[in-house]
């Protein structure tokens, strides 16, 4: 199931729990009919939406994601309360415009307590279900939703595992607290480049996070590449912020592989999904090599071979085989590194 089916799926769920909601208003409250009720609740869900999908007010919610819970959730209430109002204010100014409603404009274009009441309880419905996926994942979430790993299943997935450099030395000079502040900032950054590249993030662990993708769509016009020189991208673009709130602009190292490997749904009073096999290891090798040999960014050959359209400003410079615990032959592999202006040019 690729990512944006996965956000398609939660934008569904969002838009049918305000039809529901809609209805249920319309029918034990005794409003204007079903009709006008679904045109208002429609309407009410269409800027949830948008704003889930990163088409209203990106910058706003980024800047959410980035908050604590106990912060982010109630700002997120009161914006999912202030689009339910815009919508209900475009529906009611339409209806009345056109004549399907016989009250005045205020009455129409302008929610009632009551009907504020209802969107507030409505919306905070929405806001936890947002919540849920943003700790599990879109994908992850629609996954054990529709229990597709309920059995284990043998697939293809590409793996990149990406680690923040010197992460021990800030908390050794900073503290633990605020090396935990850095880790967090640094994990919401990777959002967006993984999501545009059609990833999703499976877990943290200490300074790394795992992401990972189907192979075939990793592979596709190197998606599983691109993420990485796009989160350096975003790093990159909001160097000042960092240097003024941490005094450093992060650096990270990562690493490439891909593979068969088997994906289950493990536990009982916690479930997850999590990956079995031998390319899930490698990868971890390959990223402790990233360090051994000083390089910023590891592929193996494995995956190289089989990737489509490598972006035209990436360089491949191929650096041989390598032997890494735990595996019985040496892997080659390949740093892979931004052209300069000049070469691409060139």
């Amino acid at each position: 199931m690729s990512q944006t089916t996965s956000q398609s799926a939660v934008i569904a769920v969002i838009m049918l729990v305000c039809l529901s909601a809609g209805l249920a208003y319309d029918r034990f409250m005794g409003a204007n009919g079903p009709l006008i009720s679904i045109i208002y609740a429609l309407s009410m869900g269409a800027p949830l939406a948008a704003y889930e999908l990163g088409a209203l007010l990106p910058k706003w919610r980024y800047r959410l994601r980035r908050m604590p819970i106990l912060v982010s959730v109630p700002l997120a209430e009161i914006t999912y309360l202030a689009l339910v109002c815009a919508g209900h204010f475009a529906a009611g100014s339409s209806l009345w415009g056109v004549g399907l409603l016989s009250d005045g404009f205020t009455a129409a274009a302008i929610p009632s307590v009551g009907v504020l009441v209802y969107a507030l309880v409505v919306s905070a419905v929405i806001v936890s279900i947002i919540k849920v996926r943003d700790l599990l994942g879109s994908e992850v979430l629609v996954n054990l939703l529709v229990g597709r790993y309920h059995r284990p299943v043998s697939e293809e997935r590409v793996f990149l595992f990406v680690d923040i450099v010197g992460s021990t030395g800030f908390a050794e000079a900073h503290g633990a607290l605020r090396a935990q502040e850095l880790l967090a900032a640094f994990f919401a950054v990777l959002a967006d480049p993984v999501a545009t590249c059609g990833g999703a993030i499976d877990d943290y662990v200490g300074d790394m996070a795992i992401v990972s993708w189907p192979l075939s769509r990793g592979v596709e016009r190197g998606r599983c590449v691109q993420c990485i020189f796009a989160i350096q991208d975003a790093l990159a673009q909001d160097a000042q912020w960092w240097i003024r709130r941490f005094g450093c602009l992060p650096r990270f190292r990562a690493a490439l592989h891909g593979g068969q490997i088997v994906t289950a749904e493990v536990g009982v009073d916690r479930h997850k999904i999590t990956y079995f096999g031998d390319t899930i290891n490698t990868t971890a090798r390959l990223e402790a090599l990233c360090r051994e040999i000083g390089a910023d960014v590891l592929i193996s050959a494995d995956l190289l071979s089989r990737l489509e359209d490598l972006p035209p400003h990436i360089h491949v410079r191929a650096l041989g085989e390598y032997t890494i615990r735990g595996r019985g032959k040496p892997v080659v592999v390949s740093a892979l590194e931004r052209r300069i202006l000049e070469q691409v040019a060139a």
